[in-house]
């Protein structure tokens, strides 16, 4: 398989992942064949997730980076999982885990050294068992994180996992832990399977989930499959007030538990426990991908709460890039969607991990001049996280290797490429003149997690843009009118006709009404994804809202809009070309107010609220993080509408404005028993 990295045209990258892991994910999960192995699987969801990081505009509801697992196999009944089974986030150095305690200090707010509780990750299938009564009444897949397959029958015959559980085990108890294949049974069964002129496992991992997932529990059975449990899903009761508490019940009740395990306050000692797994790592029976840290205090946990699909109070540590030299034989320059003008490096294919690798970001000019990285050079080349091809450094300059000069103008329109204040990147000038740029706008404006306009894909927005019929978002709601006057009508191109214009005319009409927080995400706004996008629909709730009342104070109070997205955001809005387009869409549009979820009845439910002064016994991230699980919307600034002002010690302006327009406030304490 070619991994064919483009950092920054993310939409056409992002698009083949999505499609490709899709297609993966039913290989493997609905007909049990994988068609790659689980190391390029994982490759392929990890480099998503990567790109997703550093682009968050590709951010999807669709994309894999959302959903947990993959869809329900045919012949599996379902099961609901009472408690969601969700992902980690990954780190990939001893910055990444120092950084992870700090986030969780900052949330907490709290200097105060926090105890870490590290496992082995053991490379398996996630599973969950749920006892009622202390008997084991039923198992499940993590299937999509929220209903996975019911495989109770085969899991009853895995030897080291009790049916049932001491009387001092709660009435409800789901323990959550990982399904594996012994290396010496994988071994075993590949050399069957081999005689028999049967397709071998790849790994032990696909190995034990094949035998997981086997209509016919006897081949369940016939396997050599054992259970690790490491955590909880639904209890009736606590069993425990710490992680490793949970680990010491499981144990005492009859089920295995990694180890070895640490609990520590010492980064240093993490990161000893980490090189020391490494290092024996060759020698266990069994696979693992790295170290999962969790605060140990459960109370701690259920304070950090979730963000997105991974949980605030854990995080795994994988385990280091794989690495190789080759050849860099040219350097090439993409533009993306927002001007960027990208450096990829063209190299001698070559494997890394079992990856075969013929292009890696280079990410910017500088960075080519850091690295003094020059065509015709001997590199070194890394899959950062065992995934990402980016060149580490030159390992020789080679006869006749050229220093490379980055280009002062866009490759696609010519047009000046400029460095903003505070960037890496350079930008191409030219906007909408820009046909990489425009195009790319319109594929992103039209595309299924924006407008999903059926019909219009690749092909037809370039030629559409190329023939002068779609040189704006309105302009496509625009067509229909102007086809119908037009000389060269879209039914008498090539490959058209009049069934297909029409069809091509329906589905544009059935998307003139669209929810705000879609509409925003549509506009491309740089750095603007579906999750940001509707955070901002959540905080301002309509078109006119967003146009005329967005001020930089309130958006970087909004979660995940730090300093640099916010200006992004007002820039665009700033924009008068910009405006116009938004106008010009909302002539053609309806565009949906923001309606909040009631999904919960609260105090605070539909409030704006405003937070102000030091809190003492919450961080100002967890009273915010507190506040919008109760349905309220948290602002930066007191105004007319603001329906309570929660005032921490020591506030200031904000207090005497909310006292001057006779806003209701609340102290701290009496924020806390409202909630």
């Amino acid at each position: 398989m070619l991994l064919d990295l483009d950092a920054e045209d993310k939409r056409v990258r992002h698009a083949w992942l999505c499609k490709e892991i899709h297609r993966h994910d039913g290989l493997y999960h609905t007909q049990d064949n994988p068609e790659i192995s689980d190391g390029k699987y994982d490759a392929l969801r990890l480099e998503l997730d990567a790109i997703e990081k550093e682009y968050p505009d590709l951010i999807t509801d669709d994309s894999p980076s959302q959903k947990v697992g993959a869809s329900i196999k045919d012949g599996f009944s379902k099961i609901t999982h009472a408690v969601s089974m969700l992902s980690l986030g990954n780190a990939f150095s001893r910055d990444d885990v120092t950084d992870f305690i700090e986030r969780v200090k900052r949330f907490l707010g709290t200097s105060d050294a926090i105890e870490i509780f590290a496992e082995q990750k053991i490379d398996g299938s996630s599973c969950s068992l749920r006892y009622e009564n202390r008997k084991l009444i039923s198992a499940a897949t993590r299937g999509d994180g929220q209903v996975g397959e019911d495989i109770t029958a085969n899991i009853k015959t895995l030897k080291n996992i009790p049916h049932e559980l001491p009387n001092n085990a709660p009435d409800i108890l789901e323990v959550r832990g990982e399904v594996y294949m012994p290396t010496s049974a994988f071994e075993k069964l590949n050399k069957a399977r081999e005689e028999k002129d049967e397709k071998k496992f790849a790994n032990p991992r696909n190995a034990a989930a094949g035998s997981l997932r086997q209509l016919d529990s006897s081949v369940t059975a016939a396997r050599d499959l054992a259970f690790f449990g490491y955590a909880l899903g639904e209890v009736s009761r606590p069993i425990a007030k710490t992680q490793i508490g949970i680990l010491k019940c499981l144990e005492n009740w009859g089920f295995d538990v990694p180890k070895p395990s640490i609990l520590t306050t010492d980064v240093d000692e993490l990161i000893q426990f980490y090189d020391g797994i490494i290092k024996a790592r060759p020698d266990l029976e069994y696979d693992i991908d790295g170290i999962v840290y969790k605060v140990n205090d459960l109370e701690l946990q259920d304070r950090l709460g979730f963000i997105s699909r991974a949980p605030r109070w854990a995080i795994a540590h994988k385990f280091p890039a794989e690495q190789a030299v080759t050849i860099l034989r040219d350097i090439t320059i993409q533009v993306g969607r927002t001007g960027a003008l990208t450096p990829v490096a063209e190299l001698e294919p070559i494997t890394v991990g079992g990856v075969v690798v013929s292009r890696a970001t280079l990410h910017n000019e500088d960075e080519i001049g850091r690295k003094d990285v020059r065509v015709g050079d001997k590199v070194l080349l890394q899959r950062a996280g065992d995934v990402i091809p980016q060149i580490v450094k030159s390992v020789e300059h080679m006869d006749g290797s050229e220093v490379y000069i980055f280009p002062t103008h866009c490759p696609t329109c010519g047009s000046l490429a400029v460095r903003g204040e505070d960037e890496a990147v350079k930008r191409c000038t030219g906007g909408l003149i820009c046909g990489a740029q425009a195009v790319e706008r319109l594929k992103h404006f039209v595309s299924r997690n924006a407008f999903d306009i059926e019909g219009m894909g690749d092909k037809v927005i370039k030629a559409l843009w190329e023939k002068d019929v779609v040189k704006t978002p309105a302009d496509i709601f625009t067509i229909e009118m102007r086809d119908k006057i037009s000389l060269t009508p879209l039914r008498a191109w090539d490959g058209w006709g009049s069934q297909s214009a029409e069809k091509l005319f329906a589905s544009i009409n059935a998307r003139r009404t669209v929810s705000l927080e879609k509409f925003i995400y549509a506009l491309g706004i740089r750095q603007v994804g579906q999750a940001t996008a509707k955070r901002i629909a959540a905080n301002y709730f309509t078109l006119v809202n967003v146009m005329d009342t967005l001020m930089f104070d309130e958006l970087i109070e909004i979660e995940d809009i730090g300093p640099i997205v916010a200006r992004d955001i007002i820039a665009f809005f700033n924009e008068a070309h910009n405006r116009n387009v938004v106008e010009a869409l909302n002539a053609e549009l309806v565009i949906e107010d923001y309606v909040p979820p009631t999904l919960v009845d609260s105090p605070f439910t539909g409030k704006i609220v405003v937070l102000t002064g030091t809190l003492t016994q919450m961080s100002r991230a967890e009273a915010k993080a507190k506040l919008e699980l109760l349905g309220a919307k948290v602002s930066g600034s007191v105004s007319k509408k603001t329906d309570y002002l929660i005032a921490g010690a020591d506030s200031g302006s904000k207090l005497k404005k909310a006292q001057d327009l006779d806003v209701s406030v609340l102290s701290e304490n009496e924020f806390i028993e409202k909630i």
